[in-house]
Formats: C-alpha cells, sequence, structure tokens
C-alpha cells in the first residue's frame, strides 16, 4: 500500500458514502502524495504503521462487535513515542489534505451552480436574490426596498484560541488549494498536469516538515496580522461583488447604468487589540497599535483599487468631457501638489477623469504615509471626490464608466472608511468597579494599581484612534459580566476621570454584556436603570436613538447548560425587543457566537430565521472568531455564499410570514419550553455541581494540556487552578470535551428534558413548527456525530469517578435515542447526506488520533512515565491539532 488512504480503500469507503466522482479524485490523489511523502522522508516501515492503524480504526468503525478496537489501541500501546509523533503528524496532515479537497469541492460545486444559471433565473432559495423575491411578495416592492436600504451585517472578527493551526501551517494549506484548483482546471482543459504533480509533492512535504506546533504563543498583534490577512485576500474584494450581486437583482437590465439601489450593508468589527477581558496581553499600546496596522491594510487596499479604477477610465474629452465640478476638483488637487499633477497629467493628458483618480489614489498613499500635504483628513472627503467624479461621468453620458469599477471604489470606501474595522474593546465589570474604588482612595493622580492605570490609559487609546482614524474606528466598549446599570454608568466615569472631566471625552457607546442565566434574566431592569444615566440620554439624542445589546452564548451555556441557555438566551431576546419598542429604542443584538455548538455555533442563517419576532428587524451582528473566521472568509467564493446567506435570512427574519410563524410557534410550545428548561438544567446543574467535578473534568480531559497549547495570546483561565468553573473560560471548556470525543458542551441535558417531556408527537410537532426547536435539535445531532462512546469511555476511565462516568454515557446515550426519535432517524445525520458523509468519513482517522492523544493522557496522568513526560506533552499537544483538524471543531 503506498498512501494512507489507498485506491482499494478510498472507492470501497468513498462509494459507500455517496461522494462525488471529482471530491474522490482529489482525495485519492492527495492521500497517494502523502503516502509518497512519508516513504521518502521516513521509510516504508512508518507508511506501514499508519496503514495498519489506519486499517484497524476503519474495522472498528464498521464492526463495532469486533476487537478492532482493542487491537488499534495495543498497537498505539506498542510505539515508540518517536513512530508514535511521526504517526499523529501523519494522520493530522491527512486531515488538512481531506479538508482542503472539500472546501474545494465546494468552491466547484458553487461555480458550477452559478455557471448554470440563466440571466433570470433565481440562484438558490437561501441567495440573496431569492430572500428579496420572496420579500417582494410579502411586502410589495417599496417595503422591499426600504428594507434593503437599511440592512445591516455587521461580523466582528475576534482572536480566541480555537485556530489550532500555526500560520505556517495554514499558509501552506493555501498554497495546496490552490494547486488543488488549478489541477481542476488543467484536467478539464486537457493540458499536462505533470508540472502540477511536482508542485503538489513539493508542498505536500514542505506540509509534513513543518513543525505543527507554534513555539510560542502568538503576540495580540500577531493575531491581528493573522485575521488582516483574511481582508487583503478575499473581504476587501466580495464585500462590493456581494453589493453587486444585489444591485444587479434589484435593477435588472438597468444595472450598472444609474444609482444603486443596493446600500453598502457590511460593517467589520475588530475585538483582536480590544478585547482586554482577562488578557493582559492587550494593552492601550497594543490597540493603538491594532487601530494602526488596520488603517495600514484598509488604505493599501484602496490605494490598489483607485489605481485600478483609474485604469479604465482612458476616456477622452472629446468623448466624455469633465463637468465644471470634476475640472474645479482637478484645480484643487493643482493646489495640493503641482508636482503630483504635472506627472500625472503627462500620464493621462487627455483623460480627465483618469486623471482625478490617479490624484486620488496618491492622495489615499499620502493618507497612509501621513504626509499632511496630501493627505485626506477623512473618508468622507475621499467619498465626496469620487461622487464628483462619478456625477461628471453620468452627465457626460457614461453610465456604465460611472457605476462600474469606479462604484465598487465607493463602496470599499463606505464600508472600510480608512480605518478597515471598527475596533471594539471589552472589559470586565469587576475590573471598572476595582478601579473606581482605587481612584476613590488614592485620588486620580495618586499611586494607583497598574492595572487601574491601564484601564485609564485604554480610554486615552480610544480617543487617540478616534483623532485620528474617526468616531467610526472606536467607540463601541463592551462590559463583560453586566449585572446593574452601574456598571455601564462606571465606564462613563472611568472615561472623565481618564480625561479630567467630560468635555475632551471621545464618542464611546457603553454596551452591556449578559453572559449568565442571572445576568438575562435581569437584563430588562439593567437596561430600564442604564435610561437614567446622562450620558446615555445624550447618545441616544445623537445616534438616532440606537442602542446595542450583547448576548454571551457561551457562559450562559456553562452555567445552565445548551437547552436551559439556548431557551433563556431567546426569552432574553423576547423581553429586551418589547422593551426597546416600548421606549422607541432602534435595537440591536449582537449575538456572542463561537464556532462551537456549545458556543452558540451552528449555521447562522438558520440561527438568524430562528429569533424571536422583531429582534432582528434588517440587523445582525455576531462574533466570528478563531478557526470560523478562515472557514467562513478564506475562501473568496465560500464568503461570498456565507455572507449571502446570513444577509438574505437578515432580510427574511423581518418577513410578517418569518415573525408571524415565530411568534405562534412560541406561544404554541411555551409550556414545553418550561419543560425542556426545568428538566435539563437540572440534570446538568447535578453534573457539573457534583463534588469534585472541576478537577475531575480536568483529569478525563486534555483541559491542563490544551493551557499549554500556544494557539492564542489569551489565557486559557481567569485563575490559576480549576477548583471552580466559574474561573474557566467557555473556549477550553468547549475545546476540552471536544477533543475527549464527548462534545458534552453541545448537548448535556437534552436527553433527560426530551424523555421528561415523554410525548414523542408533540416533540415531533414541534421539531416540525418551532424553528427555535428545530435549529437546537439540529445542531445537537451534529455535534452527537462527532462523539464516539468507546472513545469517551476510555477518557472517562481516567479518573476514578465511575458515578459521574456513567451520567455523561447514560445522557449521551439517551440523547442520541431521543433525536433520533424526533427526527424519525435511524443513525445520526442520516437525512442531511452531505455533512454525514464528511463527519463519517473522518470518523475512523479521528479514533486513530484520540488512541494516541489517549497514551499520552494515560502516561502523564499516571506518573509512571516521569522522565518521558515531555515527550508524552509534545505527542498529546501534536494529537490535539490532529483532532482538531479532523472534527472541524474546536472551541
Amino acid at each position: 500500500m503506498t498512501a494512507p488512504l489507498p485506491p482499494r480503500d478510498v472507492r470501497r469507503g468513498l462509494a459507500r458514502h455517496d461522494v462525488p466522482e471529482p471530491l474522490r479524485n482529489d482525495v485519492r490523489v492527495l492521500g497517494e502524495f502523502l503516502g509518497r511523502v512519508l516513504r521518502e522522508s521516513v521509510g516504508q516501515d512508518l507508511l506501514d504503521d499508519v496503514e495498519h492503524l489506519r486499517e484497524l480504526a476503519i474495522r472498528a468503525h464498521d464492526e463495532p462487535d469486533s476487537d478492532a478496537l482493542e487491537q488499534a489501541e495495543a498497537l498505539v500501546a506498542g510505539l515508540s513515542l518517536e513512530r508514535a509523533e511521526q504517526v499523529a503528524r501523519a494522520f493530522t496532515c491527512y486531515f488538512h489534505l481531506a479538508n482542503t479537497a472539500e472546501e474545494y469541492h465546494r468552491v466547484r460545486v458553487l461555480r458550477e451552480r452559478e455557471a448554470s444559471l440563466e440571466p433570470n433565473d433565481l440562484a438558490p432559495d437561501d441567495s440573496l436574490p431569492a430572500a428579496v423575491e420572496r420579500a417582494r411578495e410579502e411586502l410589495g416592492a417599496d417595503a422591499v426596498r426600504e428594507l434593503v436600504q437599511r440592512l445591516e451585517f455587521r461580523p466582528v472578527l475576534t482572536a480566541h484560541p480555537t485556530e489550532a493551526r500555526r500560520r505556517a501551517v495554514s499558509n501552506s494549506i493555501r498554497r495546496i488549494a490552490e494547486l488543488v484548483g488549478e489541477r481542476d482546471i488543467r484536467s478539464r482543459g486537457g493540458m499536462s498536469i505533470a508540472e502540477n504533480d511536482r508542485r503538489l509533492l513539493a508542498e505536500i512535504e514542505t506540509l509534513w516538515r513543518t513543525a505543527p506546533l507554534r513555539a510560542a504563543k502568538p503576540t495580540v498583534l500577531d493575531e491581528v496580522r493573522t485575521v488582516l490577512n483574511v481582508f487583503d485576500s478575499t473581504l476587501a474584494d466580495v464585500l462590493p461583488a456581494v453589493y453587486r450581486r444585489l444591485d444587479d437583482w434589484l435593477l435588472g437590465d438597468e444595472a450598472g447604468t444609474q444609482a444603486p439601489e443596493a446600500r453598502p450593508f457590511a460593517r467589520l468589527g475588530s475585538w483582536i487589540g480590544g478585547d482586554r477581558d482577562g488578557n493582559p496581553n492587550v494593552t492601550a499600546e497594543v490597540t493603538r497599535a491594532a487601530a494602526t496596522l488596520a488603517s495600514e491594510h484598509a488604505l493599501t487596499a484602496l490605494e490598489a483599487s483607485a489605481v485600478r479604477t483609474a485604469a479604465g477610465l482612458t476616456l477622452g474629452t472629446d468623448m466624455t468631457p469633465p463637468s465644471a465640478e470634476l475640472a474645479a476638483l482637478w484645480q484643487r488637487q493643482r493646489l495640493l501638489s503641482e508636482e503630483v499633477t504635472a506627472r500625472v497629467a503627462g500620464e493621462a493628458p487627455n483623460e480627465p477623469h483618469r486623471r482625478v483618480v490617479l490624484v486620488l489614489a496618491e492622495r489615499i498613499a499620502a493618507t497612509r504615509r501621513r504626509d499632511a500635504d496630501l493627505a485626506y483628513g477623512s473618508p468622507q472627503e475621499l467619498e465626496a471626490d469620487l461622487l464628483v467624479v462619478q456625477r461628471s461621468l453620468v452627465e457626460a453620458g457614461a453610465s456604465r464608466s460611472a457605476y462600474g469599477d469606479l462604484q465598487r471604489l465607493l463602496w470599499q470606501v463606505q464600508t472600510f472608511g480608512f480605518h478597515l474595522a471598527e475596533l471594539e474593546v471589552r472589559q470586565h465589570s469587576q475590573v471598572h468597579e476595582s478601579a473606581l474604588a482605587d481612584i476613590e482612595a488614592n485620588g486620580v493622580d495618586g499611586t494607583l494599581e497598574p492595572r487601574t492605570l491601564e484601564v485609564l490609559d485604554t480610554f486615552r487609546a480610544l480617543g487617540t484612534v478616534q483623532r485620528r482614524f474617526g468616531i467610526a474606528a472606536a467607540r463601541r466598549y463592551i462590559v463583560s459580566f453586566t449585572q446593574s446599570a452601574e456598571h455601564l454608568a462606571a465606564v462613563y466615569r472611568l472615561a472623565e476621570l481618564a480625561y479630567g472631566g467630560p468635555d475632551d471625552v471621545p464618542v464611546i457607546d457603553a454596551i452591556p454584556l449578559f453572559e449568565t442565566f442571572a445576568d438575562l434574566e435581569a437584563s430588562v431592569d439593567i437596561l430600564e436603570g442604564a435610561l437614567a444615566i446622562p450620558q446615555v440620554q445624550k447618545r441616544l439624542a445623537e445616534n438616532g436613538r440606537r442602542v446595542e445589546v450583547m448576548l454571551g452564548y457561551s457562559d450562559s451555556s456553562k452555567d445552565v447548560g445548551p437547552v436551559s441557555a439556548t431557551l433563556a438566551l431567546d426569552t432574553a431576546q423576547q423581553r429586551i425587543t418589547e422593551w426597546a419598542r416600548k421606549h422607541d429604542i432602534v435595537l440591536t443584538l449582537f449575538h456572542g457566537r463561537g464556532g462551537a455548538l456549545g458556543r452558540g455555533g451552528g449555521p447562522a442563517n438558520r440561527a438568524v430565521l430562528a429569533q424571536p419576532p422583531g429582534s432582528v428587524d434588517g440587523r445582525f451582528k455576531l462574533t466570528e472568531q478563531g478557526e470560523v473566521i478562515f472557514a467562513r472568509y478564506g475562501d473568496p467564493v465560500i464568503a461570498a455564499r456565507h455572507i449571502e446567506q446570513v444577509v438574505a435570512a437578515t432580510l427574511l427574519a423581518s418577513t410578517p410570514s418569518v415573525e408571524q410563524r415565530n411568534a405562534a410557534a412560541s406561544e404554541r410550545f411555551a409550556d414545553l419550553a418550561k419543560q425542556l428548561d426545568v428538566a435539563s438544567r437540572t440534570r446538568f446543574h447535578e453534573l457539573v455541581k457534583a463534588e469534585g467535578f472541576p478537577q475531575w473534568f480536568a483529569e478525563v480531559t486534555p483541559l491542563e494540556e490544551v493551557g499549554l497549547l500556544p494557539i492564542g495570546s489569551r489565557p486559557a483561565r481567569r485563575g490559576l487552578s480549576v477548583s471552580s468553573l466559574d474561573d474557566l473560560r467557555a473556549i477550553p471548556w468547549v475545546f476540552s470535551w471536544s477533543q475527549a470525543r464527548i462534545n458534552l458542551a453541545g448537548w448535556y441535558g437534552l436527553g433527560t428534558a426530551l424523555d421528561a417531556v415523554g410525548d414523542l408527537d408533540e416533540l415531533r410537532a414541534a421539531y416540525a413548527q418551532w424553528p427555535l426547536f428545530t435549529t437546537m435539535i439540529d445542531n445537537v445531532e451534529m455535534s452527537l456525530a462527532k462523539t464516539d462512546e468507546r472513545i469517551a469511555a476510555r477518557y472517562l476511565a481516567l479518573a476514578d469517578r465511575p458515578d459521574l462516568a456513567d451520567k455523561v454515557l447514560s445522557e449521551m446515550v439517551l440523547t442520541r435515542r431521543s433525536v433520533l426519535a424526533i427526527t424519525d432517524s435511524d443513525a445520526v445525520l442520516s437525512r442531511r447526506r452531505i455533512l454525514g458523509r464528511a463527519v463519517q468519513l473522518r470518523s475512523p482517522y479521528v479514533d486513530a488520533l484520540s488512541l494516541l492523544q489517549l497514551r499520552a493522557l494515560r502516561g502523564l496522568r499516571t506518573g509512571d512515565a516521569t522522565e518521558q513526560a515531555d515527550d508524552l506533552r509534545r505527542l498529546l499537544l501534536l494529537t490535539v491539532n490532529g483532532v482538531a483538524a479532523g472534527v472541524q471543531n474546536t472551541g
């Protein structure tokens, strides 16, 4: 056998799961090439070990009653630690390659689907054009036009430590993906692919030989740079392309010949460099540096776009004379720099529109360099100049030039400004309380604690960012664990103390973050109290009575379990929406969703359509973190698809049919919701509040070792121990359960709750009619598909607490049985062919890595191999990377 996934088994296994032929071929080629690299790099004996373990894992998965899993465990136990590490790296490389093949196949399918559409055909049902048409049928053309005009999509990029790959590995994977795409095009065209083979083998060898673990934790600015790469490679171009697609549909044949109806609806946010809650590495200096880095990328992209736009404006004066307004703009440009305008005039002597845009490009570059003579003072000034060019072109009859690339540049300026993404600050309410107490005791000019000084410097940093990049660059200040209106008032008080009074304070919107069950319950009372804060009233008068409220999915789930958290969040949204309506407030709910199901993850578009009536109202804001950023926005085709789906759902969520359906379902199943809440929360608390649970959790999962993994700048816990779950961040809570193949954070308590209801017909009715319940069941099914009871039992046996282990395993069995009964399925994901295929194909290989991880954990837990502790820990961390790649879900 010559590859970790040889052709014979590929044909047998993939055929069983109905894998499309193009994807099958890509997986086969990549698997064969990896096998060749392993043999060339280490030797046939490594490939034999990988093959033997793989075959046993597949047999154990296909024949659960056999002793194949025990044989695989014995094989792993007999490997030297050096060989175990090599085997772990081989499986991890395979997952990276399989993921690459699957991602490219998604791109292939999306492109083929687009190519098959006729010009006036509707795209798929979840596309933006289809959503517009459906909304028109319900609301009429004028109402839909108004709704489209006020659409808002606000993804906020965060750097939570859930991207387990180091950047060098991600870059290698990206190059492999490009070669897979190139191979696809060449094979269709009949060209020789020998060169592609050679380059693919070289890249796979690089992937194999690249150390998978970082030598040190990334700095905050490293995290900023990593995410800015996504802007450079996709978002800078994708968002204008999505606007264009919407405008093409809205205007039909008139698209590109008149002013667009599509308004730029996306605004990026970022917590990277602003989120200091529990992360001492985020300082005021880092915040300023993060804003500067983002601005450099935004201005670089705008400059390149302006140059490209100018290149297409070779319209001569004879056919396209400039307007008087454009001529006046050119004269103003000449006064700014005779040298620049003389050079540009020489390049475009008879092309007035082109030469003006070339000078605009020079001014954008000067803004980046901070050249005061030429720099723009604000993006609004640049936008005004671009509109002058556009009006001149329209006046001269060149409408298509006016609304072509020039419109794309305008959309970019309107979307990204000079700051790219609004930098949002987040800090814990207790930090503010401590700072105020410190200042009260010692005076603002006295000897203050370092953390108090840092709090004050943060507000000064906000002022610096606003002065340089504009108010839109940084005005949101999120207060973690907001438990009273005073926690919001403290933000404004500290800002005034930092500046010596209210006059010079930067513009700040203090945003409550309701995270725990109790905080969600008290949310409306807290918001009511916030209306009495003078600074809040001032902001309402200035911003059109707009208020933002953030909802935390992570800690609420860790607090009361996934079922009760889901229901509590839904109820809180209903109550907050009613509060906003009562006070004539334009409400934006900010969803702090993670990538994992235990942190509110799952398909975002389906989640939007399940929201309570009136809670969306054309606006959707959510966090996009860690590996999710790269999964959703790393490829331009997939990014455009994701953005369209979410925005389409945001539009449809405001239609009468969706609002009426959700309202009726909420009323119809209110009693069922109460039953589910009480039963699931009781079951969850029986587990997590059991004596010694935190220590047991740390022992049966790689929690401690995850804390050692250098995958993010943020510490894994707020304290120094796991004596209390309150000190543990939600991310390692979810990450650790997923590594142990249990995924407890995504489903625990649901089985007991469903069993307590006992009425299968009622539960099936809820699944058919109640979108919130449908989404919850489907997400739990996805989570269960990535669990394995036999592997889980081995992790749970690492500690001598059979009572807790039995609770987990029995609840897993009960939840799976109940979900299958409700969905009327024989196996999890049997109705979701594509997702089910992906999970089932990966499971045996994840099992192999889990067995390697278990070997390392046993050695570390028993202490029998103290002299090998470092090697065991390294093996464990390598498997963490591999399992994360295999289940495609970390934190």
